[in-house]
């Protein structure tokens, strides 16, 4: 194996893993976000008609959080990278539903789950990838 090959494999395995702490850093800040909205919920700061909406924005927020974790441990590729952490936010949030519920249908709700962890990876794709370009140098005169 050549020294390339090596250095290919290791920024794979660093890039699949922040995409995996990426889409965990991504449950954990959905999670936290649906708290603090049914303590509103709950406090009557808020109406249960808001649910669905607030479920939504959590996943666009967790997505969000994780994409800009993947994005900056991958450093190339940042809108699939931002992509993939908001899928794996996606699945996560179908496995722990699956395990927790009878029936898990993706017409009762998932599509918009799943735009919304999209979304909010594919926002921390475009604006996590915010390589700073070099201000062109003006020439000195003599």
């Amino acid at each position: 194996m050549g020294k390339k090959e090596e250095e290919q494999g290791a920024k794979l395995i660093r890039c699949g893993m922040g995409i995996v702490l990426g889409g965990v850093l991504a449950l954990a800040v959905c999670f936290a976000f649906l708290l603090a909205a049914s303590a509103a919920i709950s406090g009557g700061l808020a109406g249960e008609e808001l649910m669905y909406q607030l479920t939504i924005v959590g996943c666009v927020l967790g997505a969000f959080a994780g994409g800009v974790l993947a994005v900056r441990r991958c450093g190339s590729r940042a809108l699939i990278v931002g992509l993939t952490a908001g899928a794996v936010l996606f699945l996560l949030l179908l496995t722990i539903g699956s395990l927790c519920f009878e029936n898990v249908s993706l017409e009762a709700g998932g599509i918009g789950l799943l735009c919304g962890c999209l979304c909010g990876g594919a926002a921390a794709g475009l604006l996590g990838s915010g390589k700073k370009k070099a201000a062109p140098r003006k020439k000195r005169r003599k």
